[in-house]
C-alpha cells in the first residue's frame, strides 16, 4: 500500500464516521422523548436565583 491509497481510505473513514456522529446527533436531538428535557434546559435562564445573603458566597 501506498501513501496515497492510506490518505484516501483513511479521509474516507473520517468523512463516514463524522457523518454518522452527525446524523446521531440530530437523531438525538429530535428524538420525541428528548422534548420535555430540552424544555426544561431551554427554561433555565430565567428561573430566580438563590438572593445574596450578602456574605460574597452567593
Amino acid at each position: 500500500m501506498d501513501y496515497e491509497t492510506v490518505v484516501t481510505i483513511t479521509q474516507t473513514a473520517a468523512l463516514l464516521f463524522f457523518i454518522a456522529l452527525f446524523l446521531g446527533v440530530v437523531i438525538y436531538v429530535f428524538w420525541p422523548g428528548n422534548k420535555k428535557k430540552f424544555d426544561e434546559a431551554s427554561r433555565l435562564p430565567f428561573e430566580q436565583d438563590e438572593p445574596d445573603n450578602g456574605n460574597g458566597r452567593g
